[in-house]
């Protein structure tokens, strides 16, 4: 990929005066120009009207009330379940039955089960 002249790039570009193909389109630019700047004015006066500032009585109305039966203490006791200390790790799985002889080495470390004795006798004669 190559370099581009400076004729691509968007930094440090001068925006000039704006040229309008008519009067009419400079008049309706410049309408919706002051009824944007209304609107904007209008939606930040009106969010600074609605911030609700209760008084003490409705202050005391929108507090959450405690449930009966429930309190506010932080120190909450668990529940017995009348197990003592750890509890036991899993065993791990060992191999009880009878099909499988043992486990052969096959190419590049590849334990393989075996089955039987002539299967031991083919992987033990094969060449890497």
């Amino acid at each position: 990929m190559h370099l581009e002249g400076p004729w691509l790039t968007t930094t440090g570009k001068q925006k000039g005066k704006k040229k309008w193909a008519s009067a009419e389109q400079k008049r309706l630019h410049e309408e919706l120009e002051r009824q944007w700047q209304q609107n904007i004015q209008k939606w930040n006066s009106m969010t600074k009207k609605s911030v609700f500032k209760p008084s003490s009585k409705s202050a005391e109305a929108l507090r959450p009330r405690i449930p009966p039966g429930r309190s506010t203490t932080q120190n909450i006791p668990s529940v017995d379940s009348g197990h003592v200390g750890a509890v036991m790790s899993k065993p791990s799985p060992v191999y009880t039955g009878t099909k499988i002889i043992g486990i052969g080495t096959m190419h590049k470390s590849n334990a393989v089960p075996i089955f039987s004795d002539d299967e031991a006798k083919q992987i033990s004669s094969m060449r890497r």
